[in-house]
């Protein structure tokens, strides 16, 4: 699926969009759990709430960390789940956020009472942030699948209904979860190399941010992040040239990559990117 060009193509203005993204399983390269953190400090995030981990992690699994605290005494910091809200800079709009773990137990619990405290804060919309391993090369745009399974999101965003079926992790529970209490829905998920899994990916996580800037219609501040992107892709490029074979299996999934885009796309990416621009830009000149 191509994104879309148009920032129109978003959600309604001024309603409150909840984004969440959890480590784990449904995270690879820590891409979405790193989006997440970025919107939380472009945004400047504040927390409002949290979960009891008590409740819902196995610490032999997620350990909880010790080290010195803010006062120089030492603490015990636990695998929560943590819910801030930001207001965007420019359409004024609220987003809550909600970063954690993927819980070791009582899921449907868990995603109730995360939803329980999206009510209070009157969410309108609930998109979850993904990763996941898979065969594309890293000299390529990282792909970004965006999927709902409510009708007039698919409708208006032109967005396709999620055809997986298989094991899921925390996201897909919240996501049903979520479109049972009435609640509109959307999945984003970007593909991370395989073959480069290790953390971070900023690549992939700049995919999503860009997802994110079209799904909101509000420009993101990126930092470093690009040139970050850059670098892990120059260090990429450094590493298969030094292996045959890697390079080898990098040459045939773009060529795998290239024969399965239209000549249009290309046109459309460089269109996107071009409004993203535009975008930046009126920022920042105050338009």
């Amino acid at each position: 699926m191509t994104e879309q060009a148009d920032a129109p193509a978003g959600l309604p203005e001024r309603e409150t969009i909840l984004l969440a993204a959890f480590e784990g399983w449904n995270d690879a390269g820590s891409a979405a759990s790193q989006a997440l953190e970025h919107l939380h400090e472009a945004w400047g995030a504040e927390q409002v709430d949290e979960l009891d981990p008590e409740e819902y992690h196995d610490f032999q699994v997620n350990r909880p960390v010790i080290g010195p605290g803010e006062d120089g005494r030492r603490e015990i910091t636990w695998p929560t789940t943590a819910v801030a809200v930001a207001t965007t800079p420019n359409a004024r709009r609220q987003v809550v956020l909600v970063h954690g773990i993927e819980p070791s137990m009582r899921w449907r619990r868990y995603c109730g009472e995360l939803l329980d405290i999206a009510a209070t804060l009157r969410v309108t919309t609930v998109v979850t942030l993904g990763a996941l391993l898979a065969d594309v090369p890293h000299t390529r745009p990282i792909p970004v699948t965006a999927t709902s399974e409510d009708e007039a999101v698919r409708e208006a965003l032109g967005f396709e209904p999620n055809s997986y079926e298989g094991p899921t992790g925390i996201v897909g529970v919240l996501q049903h979860e979520a479109a049972a209490r009435g609640l509109r829905t959307v999945s984003l998920w970007a593909a991370v190399p395989h073959y480069v899994a290790h953390p971070p990916s900023p690549k992939a996580t700049l995919a999503l941010l860009h997802r994110i800037e079209a799904l909101t219609g509000e420009p993101i501040p990126l930092g470093d992040l690009p040139e970050d992107a850059a670098a892990w892709q120059d260090g990429v490029d450094e590493l298969a040239s030094e292996d045959a074979e890697i390079a080898e299996y990098v040459h045939q999934l773009e060529e795998a990559k290239d024969t399965a885009e239209l000549p249009e796309a290309s046109g459309e990416a460089i269109a996107q990117e071009f409004e993203r621009y535009l975008r930046r830009r009126d920022k920042g000149t105050g338009g």
